[in-house]
């Protein structure tokens, strides 16, 4: 049997801690999607008025007929809206896992902080080219490029994180 504090502890099972990192990266994506959202709807405008976040969100979307050069560059200005949600929700992805999931300690906080940004920011350049790839070659709608995007983030990121940067 297990206990809420077995659960909650940094000494958890590997279930359990992945578990716990999966709700960080909830939460991380949140903020880092809010913050997409929040730029891609205002001064980074790259919605389209058939995206789904405009839809149901009621976002606003950026007025086009198609042929401007900024529908052109959509892939790019949301690749940039999203490396600054990025940087915000990594650091509170660390403060939390940090906190929450793995145990500290295998390196000094400012090396294992670079290392954690560092191997966030190589999972989110994979996902990044991804995220572009779908957009600009294929189509795809921004929203669901983003989806695409977090999910291939958070496979390699788990991984690296657990088995290079904490203690486990």
């Amino acid at each position: 049997m297990f206990s809420i504090r077995d659960i909650l502890s940094r000494d958890a099972s590997p279930f359990w801690q992945f578990v716990k990192y999966g709700l960080v990266g909830v939460m991380a994506t949140v903020v880092q999607t809010g913050v997409f959202y929040i730029l891609a709807s205002t001064c980074l405008k790259c919605l389209a008025a058939d995206d789904w976040a405009v839809r149901f969100l009621c976002l606003p979307s950026a007025e086009f007929s198609g042929a401007e050069p900024w529908y052109a560059s959509r892939g790019a200005i949301a690749s940039a809206a999203t490396a600054v949600g990025f940087t915000v929700a990594n650091v509170f992805c660390w403060i939390m896992n940090r906190a929450f999931v793995f145990k500290p300690g295998r390196y000094r906080w400012y090396v294992e902080f670079a290392m954690f940004f560092g191997a966030a920011a190589f999972a989110t350049v994979m996902a990044l080219a991804v995220m572009k790839t779908l957009i600009d070659c294929f189509g795809m709608m921004t929203t669901l490029a983003v989806a695409v995007e977090v999910v291939v983030s958070f496979l390699v990121n788990f991984f690296v994180r657990k088995f290079f940067i904490f203690k486990g």
